[in-house]
């Protein structure tokens, strides 16, 4: 369970608020207009941002003073974080550190690719994969590493409607029933509806608990709803 224990975030002027748990494993949707602090929230849970008060938790282990790389999570961030020198196998071993692998850490990437659909592409570079298979290198790495809880921060954004729903539906093949807590934010709210039971509305300052997705759609806050119209 992710436990948000009256988190505030400054950063200048702007302010958010968030005082919640997320109880998995699943898809959770985060969701709200642009601006509002999606991205921030997942860069507090993740540890790139300090709170400026409040603790953050998972499974009751205080994660608020452990650095990035010590968190039991994985992040996917908008432009898949792959490094253009590494080929897709190299990208993927990031997940389990930078040290020499042994062999049965190469059988989990190999593995892993496997699952993504990536099997004959794990020496091409990125500059040498499509938009999707970048992405599914990005999913892979977060597979390999084997965190109960992922972030995606709309890493599928930039592709088409048939491919970004054909992203999800391998999200929620290779994490979501790996058992994995998954916070997804998005701009679509019919990705919300499509995928995630529940979601987290960021809106005027605050990240508010997890509702249900079809009833917070159906009946928006009037913050979502101008966003939404």
């Amino acid at each position: 369970m992710l436990t948000l224990d009256n988190v505030e975030i400054r950063q200048g002027t702007y302010r958010l608020e968030a005082d919640f748990s997320v109880t998995g494993p699943g898809l959770f949707a985060v969701i709200g207009p642009s601006g509002a602090g999606k991205s921030t929230l997942l860069a507090a849970i993740a540890g790139f941002i300090v709170p400026t008060a409040g603790r953050v938790f998972w499974d009751q282990r205080d994660l608020t003073d452990l650095p990035p790389g010590d968190r039991p999570l994985s992040v996917v961030f908008q432009d898949n974080n792959l490094f253009p020198h590494l080929d897709a196998q190299r990208n993927v071993a990031l997940g389990l550190g930078s040290g020499r692998l042994s062999e049965a850490e190469n059988q989990r990437i190999d593995e892993a690719l496997a699952r993504v659909g990536l099997v004959g592409k794990e020496r091409r570079k990125p500059a040498a994969l499509s938009g999707g298979e970048q992405g599914r290198v990005a999913l892979a790495r977060a597979l390999v590493r084997d965190a109960p809880l992922v972030l995606l921060d709309e890493p599928f954004s930039a592709l088409g409607p048939a491919l970004k729903a054909e992203m999800l539906d391998l999200v929620d093949a290779v994490l979501v029933k790996a058992g994995k807590t998954v916070l997804f934010v998005t701009h679509d709210p019919e990705d919300a509806r499509r995928m995630a039971p529940q979601t987290i509305l960021v809106a005027e300052g605050m990240a508010h608990a997890p509702q249900p997705t079809r009833a917070l759609l159906d009946d928006a806050p009037a913050a979502l709803r101008d966003y939404l119209e």
